[in-house]
């Protein structure tokens, strides 16, 4: 009778052991590592774990699909977004000065006196 008692005892355990939600519970473990895996491959690629360090300057450029430029600007820990239109302003004011651009590409600004 203890011979089959210890057999019955092996079955159980070999039972719970090949259950299949127990590896299901793994495979979600090893999905979620592969989700951060992943998005720090891509922080890497962009060279944007420089968002991540509170002492950085970073300017990325990003064109949207509408045709829109938005211009994203982080100093510090402040991170601005600009965004920039095609659209020409008009309105009163003042000439400050004139800007001439050179051959080299240097923009050289002379103020009005």
């Amino acid at each position: 009778m203890s011979i089959l008692r210890k057999h019955s005892l092996v079955d159980e355990r070999l039972a719970a052991e090949t259950d299949p939600i127990n590896s299901m519970a793994n495979l979600f473990d090893v999905s979620i590592v592969f989700i951060v895996a992943l998005f720090f491959a891509l922080f890497m690629a962009y060279s944007t774990l420089d968002l991540f360090n509170p002492d950085s300057e970073l300017v990325i450029t990003k064109t949207m699909p509408n045709g829109e430029i938005q211009i994203i600007t982080k100093k510090g820990k402040e991170i601005k977004i600009e965004k920039v239109t095609e659209t020409t302003e008009s309105g009163k004011g003042v000439k400050l000065g004139t800007a001439y651009k050179l051959d080299d590409g240097r923009v050289i600004y002379i103020p009005e006196k």
